[in-house]
C-alpha cells in the first residue's frame, strides 16, 4: 500500500563528513530513507526561474506554476514508500531556503553534518590517490568556486546564521563516530519522529530505495573511487596523515575566507 502524507526532511552535509555512514545507519529504519545526492533543489530553482522569462511575464499565471513547484518534491518521491524521506542536498543556499519555506508542506528541518576542513582535505586526497595528480592540484580542483565542495561549504556557512537556528540541527563527524547512538537519538528528537533501535556494527553498504551509487561515473575524472564506502564492521574515527605545509596553507585560506575553523559551521 502506498504511503500517503510523507514528511520530507533534508541533510546538508559537507563531503567526507560521514554522510554515507549516517545514511546507512538511518536507513535501517523501515519507515525512513536518506537519499543519495539529490536533484530536487535544482528542480525547484529551475522551475521557479520560469517566472522571470518573457512568456511568463506576458501571462503571469502564478497559481498554475506554483502548483507545479509545490508538487515537485512529492512527485519526485512518489515511488519511495517511506513515511520519512531525508533528501540529501545543498539546501542551505538562500534562494533554495526561500523556496522550501514557501512550497514545502511539512515544517522545514535540516540536519547539517560538518567536519574540520583539514580532515576533509586529507580524506579527499586519500580516496583520490588514483587520480595521478599531485595533492596540491587535487586541492585546486576541490576548491574551485563553483565546485560541489565549495557550494556545500557556502551552504553550511549560511545555515549557521542565527536566523536558521530553529530549522537546523548541527552535528559533526566527530559526534557521529565517537557517540553514534547519542547522535542518532538527537536527530530523531530534532525531526520529532518515533525513535528506532539502530545498530552500529556489521553495517550494510549504502542503498536508497533499492539503488546504489555508480562510482565509476564519478566526475570530473570518471575513474573508480571509494567515495561512498563505509567501514561495515564497526564505526571508528579515520585518522589521516598530516597534510604538507603548502596544502595546510591552502586550507587555512579557505578557513579564513569562510569563517569555518572547527567543523561546526560557526
Amino acid at each position: 500500500m502506498a504511503i500517503m502524507n510523507k514528511q520530507y526532511f533534508f541533510l546538508n552535509g559537507v563531503p567526507r563528513a560521514g554522510n554515507t555512514l549516517l545514511s546507512v545507519i538511518l536507513n535501517q529504519n523501515p519507515d525512513m530513507q536518506v537519499t543519495a545526492n539529490s536533484q530536487t533543489p535544482n528542480l525547484l530553482h529551475r522551475v521557479y526561474s520560469l517566472k522571470f522569462e518573457e512568456l511568463f511575464r506576458i501571462f503571469p499565471d502564478h497559481n498554475s506554476l506554483d502548483n507545479v513547484i509545490e508538487a515537485i518534491i512529492p512527485s519526485y518521491y512518489k515511488d519511495w514508500n517511506y513515511k520519512y524521506i531525508i533528501d540529501r542536498s545543498t539546501v542551505g543556499i538562500e534562494d533554495i531556503l526561500i523556496l522550501l519555506r514557501k512550497y514545502l508542506k511539512n515544517p522545514l528541518k535540516i540536519i547539517v553534518l560538518d567536519r574540520a576542513l583539514d580532515e576533509i582535505v586529507a580524506s579527499f586526497i586519500r580516496v583520490h590517490k588514483n587520480w595521478n595528480l599531485p595533492a596540491q592540484e587535487q586541492l585546486k580542483l576541490l576548491l574551485q568556486p563553483n565546485s560541489d565542495f565549495m557550494k556545500s561549504v557556502s551552504s553550511i556557512n549560511n545555515l549557521s546564521r542565527p536566523e536558521y537556528k530553529d530549522i537546523t540541527h548541527f552535528i559533526t563527524y566527530n559526534d557521529l563516530v565517537n557517540d553514534p547512538k547519542k547522535t542518532i537519538n538527537g536527530i530523531y528528537e530534532f525531526l520529532e519522529v518515533p525513535q528506532y533501535n539502530h545498530y552500529f556494527n556489521d553495517l550494510e553498504k549504502f542503498t536508497a530505495n533499492g539503488l546504489s551509487y555508480n562510482e565509476e561515473w564519478y566526475l570530473p575524472t570518471k575513474v573508480e573511487v571509494d567515495l561512498h564506502d563505509v567501514k561495515t564492521e564497526d564505526i571508528s574515527f579515520t585518522k589521516h596523515n598530516q597534510l604538507p605545509e603548502n596544502i595546510l596553507k591552502m586550507v587555512q585560506n579557505v578557513d579564513n575566507f569562510s569563517g569555518r575553523t572547527n567543523g561546526t559551521g560557526a
